[in-house]
């Protein structure tokens, strides 16, 4: 699996908004985008104006590094989307939200996506009773997502959910156990949930042509 091995706090530069890629270092003084710092490069201040096409391109790379997907896995969940009946684009941010690694972040498992990734990887979650270390697995409704019972696990997320500063848990989404911490998938979730502030419908237009 292809990740990010820069600075992230670079690309919360470029999108000009907090993507909590460093979990509560986001929400500290340390944070570049409560400093004032402009886009990273030497050329801060670019001259034009920007086209549609920059509109339409910033959106989609917004949600491609909120939620932690490259490229090549975006335009899989566009073509799930496209083939479902109803909005693409609302389509397309429910197929992200219901990503394991994402319910496990919105849940407080974990203080970042990336943080949730290497939780599921090394095999700290669980789904349904069952080790699941996939993190895009889609979730459904009445999947109960779980910390693995053994005291490294239950005490890592401890931690992670007493210094939590994420937004509270969505409507979509309920915690059912602190010992260890659990939740379940209630509901599919709508376009109200989504927590990033994005018009879906300039990802459609980008991608479809």
């Amino acid at each position: 699996m292809g990740r990010h091995i820069g600075p992230v706090c670079r690309l919360c530069r470029r999108e000009g908004l907090k993507l909590f890629l460093k979990g509560s270092r986001c929400d500290t003084p340390k944070c570049p985008i409560d400093r004032e710092r402009g886009v990273p490069g030497m050329h801060q201040f670019r001259r034009g104006k920007a086209s549609e096409y920059s509109f339409r391109l910033r959106e989609k790379q917004k949600v491609k590094r909120y939620y932690g997907v490259f490229e090549r896995q975006f335009r899989k969940y566009f073509e799930m989307a496209a083939r479902r009946p109803g909005n693409t684009g609302d389509a397309l941010m429910a197929l992200l939200e219901r990503r394991l690694d994402n319910v496990v972040t919105r849940l407080a498992f974990a203080t970042s996506r990336p943080q949730a990734r290497q939780m599921i990887t090394h095999g700290h979650v669980t789904v349904n009773g069952k080790k699941l270390d996939i993190p895009s697995y889609l979730v459904k409704p009445g999947d109960q997502i779980a910390v693995k019972d053994r005291d490294h696990s239950k005490k890592m997320v401890a931690l992670n959910i007493e210094g939590h500063s994420m937004p509270p848990v969505p409507d979509w989404l309920d915690r059912t156990g602190d010992e260890p911490a659990a939740g379940r998938v209630s509901r599919l979730p709508a376009s109200q949930d989504i927590s990033l502030p994005v018009q879906p419908q300039l990802i459609v237009e980008l991608l479809s042509r």
